[in-house]
């Protein structure tokens, strides 16, 4: 879904991860040229996801799950 909303609206896709300077950073981008603002918006959903899938891996090593 995010992926998605990369294409369409880069600074909203960027904002759903809840990271506020990256999405100033993305309107900024996607004001003067989309492009950048598309790859930027969808580098910031990538790292978003890795950082979810690092922190379900600390919690199943910690709680033996």
């Amino acid at each position: 879904m995010r992926y998605f909303l990369c294409l369409l609206l880069p600074p909203l896709a960027v904002f759903t991860t809840g990271r506020i300077g990256a999405f100033i950073l993305s309107i900024i981008l996607t004001i003067c040229f989309w492009i950048p603002g598309v790859i930027h918006a969808i580098l910031v959903t990538n790292d978003y996801y890795a950082a979810k899938r690092h922190r379900q891996l600390v919690r199943a090593m910690k709680y033996g799950r």
